[in-house]
């Protein structure tokens, strides 16, 4: 831990400070001296876009709204969509000829989202059909927004960049249908790019004819958003769109699929128990009232409830289309991720999938990684700042240079940099097996040895026990609890966790769940939906077994098949991602149980699960691999 600290430090002041001062469109080094320039034009120092005062006066800032034109017509009336675009930029593309680079975000929620959610009941039983779909009141339509919205205006104005915003498709005065993921939440933002650089027609008005050009712009163009509003950066980049040189996508949902179910099974957000795809339809419906009817009977009672699949939670066509790492071959994009390892509604696993293809086909990317919940922790100014100011208007700042990964640690005051390192993984890290030795219902071992002898443990489903209550259990038939001994010395866990598991059920359909947890279990809520003592989570339907057989992106279209009650069947899966150390003092556990009351369906209590603990392995990304576990665990190598 020692020479990682060092290590640490030594890239830090590499990443976070410049290696030089830089100037560019001026010969000045400062944004005091530019006011001296005859023309006003963006100033750059220590690598970063610095505020200038000729760019300051929000009253003299112009404002545009406009409609651009898109490739398709979602709303089936025979007529391209518009999409509702704002501008803002400074007065000096207008008076003295400035072309400036663009800061883009685009969003479902700029005109508001539906009241009132009401979500699907959660108690169903599994494999049977779902209950009625309950009914809600979509958003609120606003017929005049000249304003879209303010987010990222203060921000960017000030230093020489113009701001784009535009609504969703079937959002505020956007035209067309929502669809959640698909086709036209990536050609949308795409043709407002193609706007900014001259090749899609802008409009005045939603149905006129008389066009807007966007002479004052560059064409370079940085996309960023949070959740929803990350989302939507990637799927814009997927589609190779030429001029959009940079994204930094927080918290984004890059699968409907991993977002609405996991690995077979029907689970839902951290947050939102019973919401799924048809529910965020209605949420962040607001478009025009005329068309609600045919998108509504099209796409939300159309096609959602023939495809996506609430009976069994199976992958198919209709989530793969939903799903940007099937697109990923088109993103060019540099890409910069941040996301928290407490986010339990867009989980860790949305952005480490993207950031790994990426990687693999040489696209520059960082990641940044907090200890907070859903979009919380958003990347200090100064690495968004470095990331446009290098992609946008080239300067020669050496973000592409930095550390991949850069990590807020534990405990860190509010301000405190990140902490930079090689990758993630950590190039440090390898893969540790540990073994389940008998006791579960209490406290089992976890260790590196395999068992001595076989061994079956069994736990009673019942959903109205929360899994927090279960960690802190001394004794508990409803789960399976195996821990290390207490550890000596902080254990840094950096990477994937997954579990091989051989499991039986007494009926034809379980839930199955999965925790990594701190003991003592600290339940004190962090993040969204998480606690204290949760390091990670997985989960499962065991009728998918036969896909179920290596770790890595789940994305097998093979159905699952109802179980054999008593019949025992082997699967293989990941749990989310993570960088954390545990601290000395704590015992690391692995906690198997069936039903998870804030993210599973709540079938009735009962179904009994039996593992098989001779067949059954934890792998832990740990640093220093199988040496420096057993450090921690003051173990002989």
């Amino acid at each position: 831990m020692k020479t990682s600290h060092a290590y640490s430090k030594t890239l830090c002041q590499r990443s976070l400070l410049s290696l030089a001062l830089i100037a560019a469109f001026s010969t000045n080094s400062t944004a005091q001296d530019a006011t001296a320039n005859t023309k006003t034009v963006p100033v750059f120092y220590n690598g970063q876009a610095q505020i200038v005062p000729g760019f300051q006066d929000k009253s003299q800032w112009i404002k545009q709204e406009l409609w651009v034109e898109t490739e398709f017509d979602s709303d089936a009336d025979g007529k391209p969509d518009r999409v509702h675009v704002a501008v803002t930029r400074p007065k000096q593309t207008e008076t003295e000829g400035l072309k400036v680079a663009v800061v883009y975000e685009s969003s479902p929620y700029f005109a508001g989202t539906m009241k009132n959610q009401k979500m699907w009941d959660v108690k169903h039983e599994l494999g049977s059909e779902p209950p009625p779909r309950p009914v809600n009141e979509q958003a609120k339509f606003i017929p005049v927004r000249p304003e879209i919205s303010r987010t990222e205006i203060d921000t960017w104005l000030p230093r020489g960049f113009a701001v784009v915003h535009s609504e969703a498709p079937g959002t505020g005065l956007s035209q067309g249908c929502p669809t959640v993921g698909g086709a036209p939440e990536e050609l949308a933002p795409k043709a407002v790019i193609d706007w900014l650089n001259g090749r899609a027609k802008g409009y005045t008005t939603i149905d006129g004819n008389q066009e807007v050009k966007a002479s004052w712009a560059t064409g370079k163009v940085g996309m960023t958003g949070t959740s929803y509003n990350g989302t939507i950066p990637l799927a814009a980049a997927t589609t190779g769109v030429a001029g959009l040189e940079a994204i930094i996508p927080i918290a984004p949902n890059t699968s409907y699929y991993h977002y609405y179910r996991s690995n077979g099974l029907v689970r839902h957000p951290g947050g939102y128990l019973g919401e799924d795809i048809d529910q965020l339809y209605d949420f962040i419906y607001s478009g025009a009232p005329e068309k609600r009817e045919y998108c509504n009977k099209t796409i939300r009672d159309g096609l959602y409830p023939a495809k996506f699949d609430r009976k069994h939670g199976d992958y198919n066509d209709f989530w793969a289309e939903r799903d940007l790492l099937t697109k990923i071959k088109g993103v060019k994009a540099a890409t910069l991720l941040a996301h928290g390892q407490q986010d339990w509604n867009v989980m860790p696993e949305h952005s480490i999938r993207i950031y790994d293809a990426l990687k693999k086909q040489g696209v520059p990317t960082q990641l940044y990684l907090h200890q907070g919940g859903h979009g919380g922790g958003t990347p200090p100014l100064e690495m968004r700042n470095r990331w446009f100011s290098h992609y946008l208007y080239g300067v020669d700042n050496g973000v592409e240079r930095d550390a991949r990964a850069m990590i807020v640690r534990e405990n860190a005051e509010r301000g405190t940099p990140p902490t930079p390192y090689l990758d993630f993984p950590n190039p440090e890290s390898s893969t540790v097996n540990l073994y389940l030795g008998a006791g579960g219902n209490k406290a089992g071992n976890l260790n590196l040895s395999t068992p001595s002898k076989a061994s079956i443990e069994k736990l009673i489903d019942d959903v109205q026990i929360k899994g927090g209550v279960l960690a802190q259990a001394e004794q508990s038939p409803h789960r399976l609890i195996y821990a290390t001994p207490e550890l000596s010395d902080a254990m840094h866990l950096s990477g994937t966790p997954s579990i091989k598991l051989r499991v039986a059920a007494n009926k034809a359909a379980a839930n199955l769940s999965v925790w990594l947890v701190m003991l003592p279990f600290d339940g004190k809520v962090v993040g969204s939906a998480g606690q204290a003592g949760v390091i990670s989570r997985g989960w499962a339907d065991p009728q998918n077994h036969r896909a179920l057989t290596k770790t890595g992106n789940y994305d097998s279209k093979l159905s699952g098949t109802p179980l054999v009650p008593g019949q025992f069947v082997d699967l293989t899966f990941d749990l989310q991602p993570i960088d954390r150390i545990v601290p000395a003092g704590k015992r690391l556990a692995l906690m198997i149980m069936s039903s998870d009351q804030d993210f599973t369906l709540w079938p009735k209590a009962g179904t009994e699960l039996s593992v098989d603990l001779a067949k059954t392995s934890l792998s832990l990304p740990v640093v220093g691999g199988e040496l420096g576990l057993k450090k921690t665990l003051s173990m002989k190598p």
